[in-house]
């Protein structure tokens, strides 16, 4: 789940099995009642059915994890205490070293946490170009780039235009974030 719609869907899908929800966050749903085979078949079915999984093994929740934190950090501006790191922030939020977060992540999504993190900026560049409220040093200081050069360097890279470029299109195409 990368956001509030999702959230609302997910809850809604629980809900209808006569399910009730503990506790619902991006990425992560408890539920009150123990799940019988029959009700988890029902669950994953209409979860598929909304573009969900239902994910219960340990490696794929470590890696929606570092997902819904990426996304949180990156979309919804959550805080990292001043002196660390995301790499310091997200070993200590998740509970195992980072070392391990990147090779797990790496071989199973085929791409490092790093660059997970750039898909995810490049997108929401797209997002705050499509508002034009911000100018580009603005969207490069809010997300916390070093320069305008190291933030058009990046997106030209993914995107095969510079911010600019992309700002004139007519038709941007967007990725919705669980597809990034």
């Amino acid at each position: 789940m990368v956001c509030d719609r999702c959230i609302k869907v997910v809850n809604e899908e629980i809900t209808k099995l006569g399910l009730k929800v503990k506790e619902i966050k991006l990425g992560k749903v408890v539920v009150e009642n123990k799940l019988d085979i029959n009700t988890q078949s029902k669950l994953t079915s209409n979860l598929e059915n909304n573009g969900f999984e239902l994910i219960d093994d340990k490696k794929s929740r470590i890696i929606d994890t570092i997902k819904t934190k990426v996304i949180q950090y990156v979309h919804y501006g959550q805080e990292i205490p001043q002196n660390r790191n995301f790499s310091d922030f997200l070993a200590s939020e998740i509970g195992y070293d980072y070392s391990y977060l990147s090779s797990l992540f790496s071989s199973v999504q085929g791409v490092t946490i790093e660059k997970y993190m750039i898909l995810q900026k490049v997108e929401k560049v797209k997002e705050m170009l499509a508002y034009d409220q911000l100018s580009i040093s603005e969207i490069a200081w809010k997300l916390g780039y070093s320069s305008i050069h190291h933030l058009s360097s990046q997106f030209k890279k993914i995107v095969g235009l510079n911010p600019s470029e992309y700002k004139k299109l007519k038709d941007r195409k967007r990725k919705p974030l669980d597809k990034v």
